[in-house]
């Protein structure tokens, strides 16, 4: 999932933005398409044997944009929206239209977040196919789809009174059960085709270079056709929001930002001509302007944040200087996480010192 930072809450009005198909440039990056996607139930194509396709997503991101790849007699599908009626309705059109009667070889999920492998099982069941996906993204989507509880672990509770909800926020959390995740994905596959670093896919008359990131989610799958410049991005570079980078429940004291700016400079290694097709927005160039700007507003809001610090500060405290949108409860779990892994980013780097009382982390500059 992800949500858009103070540093880069998208586009500001520009009258060289055009919703006409046609091209058009911005902030170093350009659109060749425009900024118009596909209708629901529409395929465009983007080169020879690679489709675009979007399925409805709700809140801010409002879709999701899936990939189809010529597969010899048939077609692999890229991620597959979240588990919802509309997400469901969407791909029957597209079934029933352009991929009618086309055969389904393989379905191909960037990463374990519901909104990429929501309907990977339905899908796979469906049409009797394998599902292909690094190792650890496949493994965190069985383990939250298969751990629903009345109540949340108390590792849970421990994490978000750390962040410093309070009581009674934590009450409100606690009764709403555990098992979140299951609501929005099918069941996922037992078994699986493991995508691993460097490996080459090779899809149809395409060889399709796997390349992880990681920061967002643990082992984030890019595919990158090194011959015709096509890099199927998932959330690991979106043009115009950042991908939400979070201190998870599951590794406390990780460190999922450094994570995320290790991985922007081994995407810098790529061609900066390549394509990018990301999950949410529109296909664009500028991959090094884009990596750059991630890289610069994290590093500004680390400085920010920094600053904020010469006092001791929880990571609610933390919000109005990392987020330009006021965080109601809808957002408060992507934003705590965030927070955390900003916070937790200094500490590693020496400039935070963490203090724990009653159960609540205080950082302060150092």
């Amino acid at each position: 999932m992800t949500a858009s930072s103070r540093a880069d809450a998208g586009p500001a009005p520009d009258v060289s933005l055009t919703d006409d198909g046609g091209a058009y440039s911005h902030k170093g990056l350009t659109y060749p398409l425009g900024r118009r996607g596909p209708d629901e139930g529409e395929l465009i194509a983007l080169a020879e044997g690679v489709g675009w396709a979007r399925l409805p997503m709700p809140g801010s991101l409002k879709h999701i944009n899936i990939w189809v790849l010529e597969d010899g007699e048939g077609i692999a599908l890229v991620d597959t929206g979240i588990d919802l009626p509309p997400s469901r309705a969407a791909w029957e059109k597209l079934l029933a239209g352009p991929l009618a009667g086309r055969t389904v070889t393989r379905v191909i999920c960037t990463h374990f977040h519901p909104d990429h492998i929501g309907l990977a099982g339905w899908l796979t069941e469906r049409f009797g196919v394998n599902l292909w996906m690094t190792r650890d993204e496949w493994l965190f989507a069985r383990m939250l789809t298969t751990d629903i509880r009345a109540a949340p672990p108390r590792e849970a509770v421990a994490y978000w009174r750390a962040a410093g909800w309070s009581e009674e926020r934590i009450a409100a959390e606690t009764a709403k059960g555990w098992g979140r995740f299951a609501s929005m994905v099918t069941p996922v596959p037992v078994s699986f085709v493991r995508m691993q670093d460097g490996e080459i896919l090779s899809i149809g008359g395409r060889n399709w270079r796997i390349v992880v990131g990681s920061g967002h989610c643990p082992e984030h799958a890019c595919l990158v056709d090194d011959a015709d410049g096509l890099m199927i991005a998932g959330d690991q570079v979106l043009p115009r929001i950042t991908s939400n980078v979070s201190l998870s429940l599951s590794e406390p004291e990780a460190d999922p930002l450094g994570d995320w700016l290790a991985s922007i400079a081994k995407l810098k290694t790529l061609p900066d001509t390549l394509l990018v097709l990301p999950s949410h927005g529109e296909p664009f160039t500028g991959l090094h302007a884009r990596l750059d700007a991630l890289a610069h507003g994290h590093g500004d809001r680390l400085d920010a944040l920094h600053a904020h610090l010469s006092e001791p500060r929880r990571a609610v405290d933390c919000f109005s200087v990392l987020f330009a949108r006021a965080i109601d409860d809808g957002l408060l779990g992507l934003a705590t996480g965030e927070a955390m892994a900003h916070l937790r980013r200094l500490e590693l780097a020496g400039r935070a010192v963490r203090e724990v009382r009653a159960g609540v982390n205080w950082y302060r500059a150092r």
